[in-house]
């Protein structure tokens, strides 16, 4: 059943993104295609040849995109390359599917990819999920090819990078997941610098920086209200250097300024009470879900980017959090899935009606904002929780008693 669904939700998300509006594929043939096309005819190289807005190994499933194009063009390519790498998470996900924990978890992912819509699958972060998923999973019994795994995605999206930094927090195999962190990135360095790019490897670091208020970022709902009600100098726009629909008004450069250190910042938090809880002792099985999801939706709250696809993201930790004790997870699990609902009711749905901010437009996007900060929240109560409740033992014990809590 959980297999025949799997093709069924695949098929129907795939085919979703030609008939819905707003063209929710659209990134797929006007943007990953013409890039794939250039690097391959050696025009341009996105990444080595000019700076990205991506990691450099971005290129590599946009290619391999382009080896199955023969198929029925690339955005059937693409497609078929997201389902295919799905399938083998889902695998390495539902085992026998003898556990409980895990066949939640299944059928929490299945209905995420279906309640998100085909934003979820026609975008580069479809690639990253599954990868990070396999690589939460095998963190404690294989933490070398784990981290490996979340290493590769990072350097695809740079989100994989939290659940990376949970996992060596969390984890006791540190030293493992750290040397595999640090060989994969140094290979992919070296690979770009052998290509000749070594002045555009961190490209994306700036362009990512740089970048404005995204219109459906939470922290763009109070300009997206100024422009609903036509207050002076607050407007949505299209910005043509990175290919997005921003939103402007009174302050808002201070806003711009603000919110990268205050990401970090963030980041840095959470990361210290995730290293306490460790400290004092928490098993993996109680500190890593909460401390993946809370650092995956600080670098969703605290964004000034906010595409629809970013809520794939939640889908390994809380999927973790499924595997590892569902009954704990199975509130904020389907917190999630609402967030999905929500978010393809925003885009493809009533995108246009948002850009041209209309109240009932902007209203869907505040309810999808505010829930976004009432799950960090929840997973950031459970962190302090497990903080709190964690009893220091000897530094000498080096696994815990159960440390897979049903993980592989």
């Amino acid at each position: 059943m959980l297999w025949g669904m799997f093709a069924l939700v695949h098929l129907v998300v795939a085919v979703l993104g030609f008939v819905l509006p707003n063209q929710p594929m659209g990134d797929v043939y006007l943007v990953y295609e013409p890039w794939s096309l250039r690097a391959l005819q050696g025009n341009d190289i996105p990444g080595i040849s000019s700076d990205w807005i991506y990691p450099p190994f971005a290129l590599i499933p946009l290619l391999l995109a382009q080896a199955l194009e023969w198929i029925a063009g690339y955005e059937i390519a693409w497609a078929l390359l997201v389902t295919a790498v799905d399938a083998l998470a889902f695998a390495l996900l539902v085992g026998r599917a003898r556990s409980r924990g895990r066949t939640a978890a299944a059928w929490f992912w299945l209905a995420s990819i279906l309640l998100l819509g085909p934003v979820g699958m026609y975008r580069l972060d479809a690639i990253t999920v599954p990868l990070a998923l396999a690589g939460c999973l095998w963190l404690v019994t294989r933490p070398w090819l784990a981290a490996a795994l979340l290493a590769i995605a990072t350097w695809i999206k740079v989100w994989p990078a939290a659940l990376l930094a949970a996992g060596f927090i969390a984890a006791r195999q540190r030293l493992s997941i750290a040397t595999a962190a640090l060989v994969v990135s140094a290979a992919t360095l070296l690979t770009v610098t052998l290509l000749g790019g070594t002045s555009h490897a961190l490209g994306f670091v700036a362009g990512q920086t740089g970048r404005g208020l995204q219109v459906e970022a939470p922290v763009s709902t109070f300009y997206a209200w100024l422009a609903a009600a036509k207050i002076p100098d607050a407007f949505v726009y299209y910005d043509l250097d990175i290919l997005t629909f921003q939103v402007t008004g009174p302050g808002v450069d201070t806003v711009i300024a603000v919110m990268t250190p205050l990401l970090i910042g963030m980041l840095v938090v959470v990361a210290a009470v995730g290293a306490y809880a460790a400290w004092r002792g928490a098993s993996f099985a109680a500190l890593f879900p909460p401390l993946a999801s809370t650092f995956v939706l600080v670098f969703i709250v605290f964004n000034k980017v906010g595409s629809p696809q970013y809520l794939t993201w939640i889908v390994p930790p809380l999927a973790i959090g499924l595997v590892l004790s569902y009954r704990t997870w199975w509130q904020p699990a389907l917190l999630g899935l609402v967030l999905a609902f929500l978010t393809q009711v925003i885009y493809p749905l009533t995108y246009a009606e948002l850009l041209s901010v209309d109240a009932v437009a902007v209203g869907i996007l505040t309810i999808r904002n505010v829930l976004l900060v009432v799950l960090l929240v929840w997973t950031t109560v459970r962190l302090v929780r497990v903080a709190a409740r964690a009893h220091a033992r000897p530094r000498s014990v080096a696994v815990d008693s159960h440390p897979t809590g049903g993980l592989q």
